[in-house]
């Protein structure tokens, strides 16, 4: 018994040894399995994301002028010595504010700018010398110098306008796609990740709010230095919100905040923002509302109350 009793805890000692010495040996590096866990996801949000944004060059490619037009232009604008302008980083900040992106979109713009005022004074001419032709010479000078104007002025008009209908489309989405990210993160989700879900949600409510953060994810997966990233984001959409947004995730990110705090913080305020912008409206809707009352009503009340007496008033007197 005493035997057995020895060869028992003999042979759990070895087995007790044998495991001690062998699971150092198999033991995973759970940290090496998380580094190459994150980097195999980048490459699947980058190749994802590379995809996608292919999908929209295509499309946008589609929409854009041929390849035979847009050398024709870039060739009259290297005769008049215009390169200088299609370089200029001012212009291709406006240009993607307004949503046009691509190498056609610098060239068109110029070349619009160049070309319309000289269509329009030749058509200006031709009108000033068939239909307007009795008319005086200072007539017919102001119609050419209308028509100049007109198409140069034309271009940059409907770029403010474009910039214009596109901030205020972005402005009102991008609350709720702020309050879509803080849900995503408190959820547990990375910010790319984040990114990825809020531009699937925001596709069909708001395709332009979609676009710039799905285009925001694809740089932070795509650059080195995520500030540029976050940057270029507030660079592309030109809002203050946004601007607020990527300062506080470059901080967050330089200085080791937790970033659904400062997200939190920034959904706040877009929330009462958007309630004071409401209240300012309905506060200033009776100023606006006095002159088509004065204009619209008022004639029409007076004549409902005064036109039976004026009508009695006239048959007395017959």
């Amino acid at each position: 018994m005493l035997t057995t009793l020895i060869m028992i805890t003999a042979s759990l000692a070895a087995g007790l040894a044998v495991l001690a010495v062998a699971l150092p040996l198999l033991a995973r590096d759970r940290r090496q399995t998380r580094i190459k866990m994150v980097a195999s996801r980048r490459q699947e949000l980058s190749a994802r994301q590379k995809l996608d944004l292919d999908q929209a060059k295509g499309s946008r490619r589609r929409n854009q002028p041929p390849q035979r037009r847009l050398a024709l232009m870039r060739a009259v604008l290297d005769r008049l010595k215009l390169q200088d302008l299609l370089e200029a980083k001012a212009l291709k900040a406006r240009l993607a504010q307004a949503g046009w992106r691509g190498q056609a979109a610098p060239v068109t713009f110029i070349f619009a700018r160049v070309a319309l005022p000289v269509l329009l004074l030749a058509l200006g001419l031709i009108y000033a010398t068939t239909l307007f032709a009795d008319q005086p010479l200072m007539i017919r000078a102001l119609i050419l110098a209308g028509a100049m104007s007109v198409g140069a002025f034309l271009p940059s008009l409907l770029l403010t306008n474009a910039i214009q209908k596109r901030q205020q489309a972005l402005g009102r989405a991008f609350p709720d796609a702020l309050d879509l990210i803080v849900i995503c993160v408190d959820a547990g989700l990375s910010v790319e990740t984040a990114l990825l879900r809020v531009t699937d949600e925001m596709m069909g409510g708001s395709p332009e709010m979609a676009e710039e953060i799905g285009l925001t994810a694809a740089e932070l997966a795509f650059l080195t230095d995520r500030r540029h990233a976050w940057e270029n984001f507030a660079d592309r959409t030109g809002l203050t919100q946004v601007r607020s947004l990527s300062t506080a995730m470059i901080q967050s990110e330089k200085y080791g905040t937790p970033v659904s705090q400062a997200l939190k913080v920034l959904a706040q305020e877009n929330r009462e923002g958007r309630m004071a912008s409401a209240e300012k409206k309905a506060a200033s809707l009776p100023a606006k509302l006095t002159v088509p009352m004065i204009v619209f009503f008022l004639p029409v009340l007076f004549l409902i109350i005064a036109g039976p007496a004026a009508i009695q008033v006239s048959g007395m007197m017959k």
